[in-house]
């Protein structure tokens, strides 16, 4: 991955809240930023509880005329 890939993708990291950075000396470390990810996960568990509940009651429903549920 090129320079200005790894750049990019940090930028986009940083501006959603999942990484800081600290610049020491000429250089940026980069690390993950707890709350961010905390955030992430709580908005994917609740996506994915979601999903599932609706595949639920769309299995749940049976076949239908013509065999399509």
């Amino acid at each position: 991955m090129s320079r200005p890939a790894v750049s990019q993708h940090l930028r986009v990291l940083l501006a959603a809240g999942l990484v800081t950075y600290d610049a020491v000396g000429t250089r940026n470390v980069y690390r993950l930023d707890r709350p961010g990810f905390d955030a992430l996960r709580a908005w994917l568990d609740g996506f994915w509880t979601d999903v599932l509940e609706a595949f639920g009651d769309y299995a749940g429903r049976g076949p239908t005329e013509g065999g399509k549920p």
